[in-house]
């Protein structure tokens, strides 16, 4: 990343800040800031553009506050891609560089969106993955229930049958998913191998959860 990207980059965090006003804690502009450290430490190692993951970081969930306000049923990497298109219309960047952070953007989702077919959005989607799991992501998965006013747990109902955005969207609901699945899905071998380690230790808690709620322990 040479110098002259330094005013871009501080300009574009500017502006994705600013869409993080009234975010709720889970996916607030702390999120983005964890991502996109991830994003400089992987994207060294693989070789990335760092103009473009920094960029594409700050800019990854300005779409989300939408989702959310839709209750999931707007994809929040859709929408912040077409307002990143937007946003980046304003700044000096090469066509390929600008085309690259939009769909750095709307393929970072982990459940659905575009496949990730650049180096820059396969940095993108671990970094943003691996802020999903370990200490961080257990903490993360029960403050997003608590934002939904979900139960601490629900072990009589299935969590197949259970809906998002519930009482039943609970911390553990949200590990069965998704969670357990983020370490096979890392695209890049810098992220595999955090995943590794994230992953160890919120198996290992889920696991004793479930013994402290049932009075095993």
């Amino acid at each position: 990343m040479t110098e002259s990207a330094a005013p871009i980059l501080a300009c574009i965090r500017k502006q994705a800040q600013a869409q993080f006003s009234q975010a709720k804690g889970s996916h607030d502009w702390d999120h983005t800031l964890r991502v996109h450290r991830l994003c400089r430490r992987i994207g060294s190692a693989e070789g990335a553009d760092l103009l473009v993951t920094e960029a594409a970081a700050y800019l990854h969930d300005i779409g989300r506050g939408h989702q959310d306000r839709a209750n999931g049923t707007l994809c929040h990497a859709e929408k912040g891609a077409a307002m990143a298109r937007e946003m980046l219309s304003a700044h000096p960047l090469a066509g390929d560089r600008r085309e690259n952070i939009i769909h750095c953007i709307a393929a970072h989702r982990f459940r659905r969106g575009a496949t990730p077919r650049t180096v820059e959005a396969r940095v993108l989607f671990d970094a943003d993955k691996l802020d999903a799991i370990g200490a961080v992501g257990v903490a993360r998965a029960f403050l997003f229930a608590g934002e939904q006013g979900a139960r601490l747990h629900s072990p009589e109902v299935d969590v197949a049958q259970a809906k998002a955005y519930s009482i039943d969207d609970t911390g553990y609901r949200e590990y069965l998913v998704k969670l357990c699945k983020i370490r096979d899905r890392m695209l890049t071998h810098t992220g595999r191998r955090l995943a590794d380690e994230r992953h160890r230790f919120m198996a290992g808690f889920f696991d004793r959860f479930l013994e402290e709620y049932e009075g095993e322990r």
